[in-house]
């Protein structure tokens, strides 16, 4: 057991669970949060710098340090496609969602799905969403522990990793009911400070240790090539059958990202479409870090870090070439970066579920108090389901699990995206064009066992190995126009638009 880090990663997990249970009394407005846009979206308040704390430990998350590097540790090149579908998403968040900040400020709708409601007039539709976007989620939520488990093995706590897991969590859930969306947005300032001061350092010191960026590249290309190199070898340049992946992957991805209910929810607490415009233009501050922290898995090589599963490399890493005590640090940011994601993302999930599902399963609607109190229940429901889920099965069923969740979301495209800038599309073609895609891609993944996103598609005697949230996009995107004009010309019902031309304008 490595005493010095697990004592200095207990202190600055104390710090940031006091600062959970404060954040229930930081701009608590004097009726308390009895609502569910004061408890679930912080009664839309968050301004430039916490809109940009709160999305920066939304998107970028433990499981992003520990899985980015170990793509890289195990793969190669490959692994770099995280980095520009960062680039890519953040000016598609320009154009778009500052438009779906205004109409959901609006008209009050506190998820995309209650958008896609008000916009098409189809509950089913919308229920088709909030399903999607809560089956993403789950195994979302419960890689943020995978990243947590990592870190409790690293410092010698294999034996209790349970135990510590638990415990982590019941205080996670306890704060995020007192306090919700408000106590993720305090933790995520902390996290996001920790994170860069773990990131810099590394980046700085360690190839400094190791003799330069060009021997770590170097040796990264020489391990990689190694026939013996597990799970396959593998080069710090991508060979020309990895460019289809590699930009699907990107582009697949990125359109994905913004559809998350976690991102809607950071986006929608924000207090006006001029916040959410200037974190598109400040975020990618985040892309960058993110590039460093990929390079993080070449290091660990250089380092002489030899580890069966990728995952365990950065920890490792810390370990062998960091003091204790600095380690104890970066284990304490990377499990601080997991639970204000997980934190974001069960509010997120019980703000679909009790808006978009149990609000349309009921004949009468729900009071204020009694519709966040149903929130709140469902996202300790929702939180303690995602930590049965990685106590009982195998860590790799939730890895695989979660590259169906960006397939899943990438099918919102039409309704949501589309949605915010034309209201073309027929309702019941959108809801035949999303079983479709998600049938499709859901089916892509099953072939592949779940070992992988990257589907080699037949078509026209060639084949075209590419991210499988993309095809699964185009063929829903094919069905709902091609229904709309079979509807339109039979003159079928389209459903009432709530909105007007001026919310958008």
């Amino acid at each position: 057991m490595h005493k010095t880090a697990l004592v200095v990663f207990t202190f600055f997990f104390l710090l940031v669970t006091i600062a959970g249970f404060w954040a229930a009394r930081w701009r608590r407005p004097d009726a308390g949060l009895h609502t569910l846009e004061e408890w679930g979206l912080a009664g839309r308040s968050f301004g430039t710098w916490i809109t940009w704390f709160l999305m920066g430990g939304d998107l970028y998350t433990a499981y992003t340090v520990i899985a980015v590097p170990a793509a890289l540790y195990g793969g190669g090149a490959i692994g770099f496609f995280a980095v520009p579908y960062a680039v890519i998403a953040y000016p598609y968040m320009m154009v778009v969602m500052p438009r779906l900040w205004r109409v959901s400020n609006a008209h009050g709708y506190v998820t995309f799905a209650d958008f896609v409601r008000g916009r098409y007039g189809n509950r089913w539709l919308a229920g088709a969403i909030a399903i999607t976007g809560i089956l993403a989620l789950m195994p979302y939520i419960a890689l943020q522990l995978v990243g947590m488990r990592v870190v409790f093995v690293a410092m010698g706590l294999e034996n209790h990793s349970e135990a510590a897991l638990i415990i982590a969590f019941i205080i996670l859930a306890t704060y995020t009911y007192s306090s919700g969306l408000r106590a993720p947005a305090v933790i995520a300032i902390v996290k996001d400070v920790m994170l860069y001061i773990m990131v810099i350092a590394a980046v700085v010191i360690l190839p400094i240790k190791l003799g330069g960026y060009g021997h770590i590249f170097a040796v990264a290309n020489q391990v990689l090539a190694d026939p013996a190199h597990k799970p396959g070898p593998a080069s710090i340049f991508l060979n020309h059958k990895q460019f289809l992946p590699f930009s699907t992957m990107a582009i697949g991805s990125a359109i994905a990202l913004m559809l998350y209910p976690h991102t809607a929810t950071a986006i929608l607490s924000a207090k006006g479409e001029n916040v959410v415009r200037r974190n598109a233009a400040l975020v990618p501050a985040y892309s960058f870090l993110l590039g460093l922290i990929a390079l993080l898995g070449y290091i660990a090589i250089a380092a002489g870090i030899s580890t069966k599963d990728p995952q365990a490399a950065i920890p490792a890493l810390f370990l062998k070439e960091f003091p204790e005590w600095f380690a104890g640090f970066c284990f304490a940011a990377i499990a601080v970066g997991a639970l204000v994601p997980a934190a974001i993302m069960s509010i997120a999930a019980a703000n679909l579920f009790t808006r978009n599902i149990l609000g349309e399963c009921r004949r009468t609607p729900m009071s204020a108090n009694a519709e966040s109190t149903a929130a709140k229940l469902t996202s300790l429901i929702i939180k303690f389901g995602a930590l049965a889920f990685i106590l009982t099965i195998k860590t790799t069923y939730a890895i695989q699990m979660q590259l169906l969740g960006g397939i899943w979301m990438a099918q919102l495209f039409p309704s949501v995206v589309i949605g915010a800038f034309t209201r073309w599309f027929n309702p019941w073609a959108l809801l035949c064009g999303w079983a479709a895609g998600m049938y499709w891609g859901t089916w892509m993944a099953a072939e592949l066992q779940l070992k992988s996103s990257v589907y080699p598609l037949h078509l026209f005697g060639s084949t075209y190995a590419m991210y499988a949230a993309v095809p699964a996009l185009l063929l829903n995107l094919t069905i709902s126009a091609v229904l709309t004009l079979i509807l339109r010309a039979a003159k079928a019902n389209q459903g009432t638009d709530a909105t007007i031309a001026e919310d958008y304008a």
